[in-house]
Parts: C-alpha cells; structure tokens; sequence
C-alpha cells in the first residue's frame, strides 16, 4: 500500500517520471483503477448530501467505465489520428497513466465542507486535466505538450458527452 500511496503522492505532484514509470509497469492497472475508485469515493463523499450512499455507488461506476472509455478514446486519438513519429503505446498504458492522474481528485473529499464543494471541485478538475495532459504526454512518447493538450481535449469532450448521457439514465 505504501507504494500506492507514493505513486498517487508523486502523479498529484506531476511528477513526469512517475507517469513513464506506471507507463511500463504491467502490473499497476489494478493500482490505476483503484486510484479511480477512491477518486470517485472521495467525491461521492463531498456530494453525499445531494446523492446519498446511491450516488457513490452510481459515481463510481460511472468513473471506472468513463475511465475506461477515456483511456481507449485517448489511445485512438493518440495513436491513429494524432501520433507523432515516434508513439507508440497501446491500450493498458493509457489506462495505467490516465488512472494515476485522477490522484489529484482525492481532494474532493473536502467539497464536504459547506461553501466549499463547487471550489474544491473546479480545483480538483483543473489538476486532474493537467496530470491528464502528461499522462497522455508520456504514454504516448510524445515530444509536443500542445499534442497531448489536443487529444485530452478531444478525448474530454467525448467524455464528457459520455458522462452525461450515463448520469441522465441514473436520474
């Protein structure tokens, strides 16, 4: 657990050799979706009041299968319609890196406080795009920061698209 702890401590930093070091490890997929999970936890508590045990649950279902569909919308982005000469990456890459860069989200956590829920959200939204933004940077070995800001940017939107149309079936 400690070397999850240091992993989701240094992605929060944005810490670029953290993102190429889960990048090859094989075996932290598990530990990128377990960062998701308690990224959307820690919001699902912030928002209890609005959403109750039901809306933790239904959020994180609907962060792992937005993750999912994210990393595989990234790796097709990133490597057939956006790739430098030298991307290479397939799809476990992106689901370990786009993983770890929901570690900012764990401050969500703290939107429980009352008057703080909206800021904190915002703040946990920028960090998590900008460790995105690297992520996708690294797994996809690409030299150009503005590449890497195109395909999140794409990739977000169909996100978020996504994530709307999931949310309004559980309403």
């Amino acid at each position: 657990m400690a070397n999850l702890q240091n992993r989701m401590l240094r992605a929060a930093k944005l810490d670029v050799n953290l993102y190429e070091e889960v990048e090859a490890d094989t075996t932290a997929t598990g530990q990128a979706m377990l960062v998701v999970v308690l990224s959307s936890v820690a919001a699902g508590i912030a928002s209890i009041g609005e959403t109750g045990i039901g809306g933790i649950v239904a959020g994180t279902i609907a962060a792992l299968i937005g993750w999912f569909i994210w990393a595989f919308l990234t790796y097709f982005i990133g490597t057939r319609l956006l790739p430098e000469s030298q991307t290479s990456a397939d799809l476990g890459e992106l689901l370990r890196t786009i993983g770890f860069s929901s570690s900012p989200g764990l401050i969500r956590i703290v939107g429980i406080i009352p008057g703080l829920h909206l800021l904190v959200s915002l703040a946990a939204m920028i960090w998590m795009l900008i460790a995105m933004v690297i992520a996708v940077r690294q797994a996809l070995d690409y030299t150009s920061t503005f590449r890497a800001v195109g395909v999140c940017f794409i990739g977000f939107i169909v996100y978020v698209l996504f994530f709307a149309l999931l949310m309004s079936l559980f309403r």
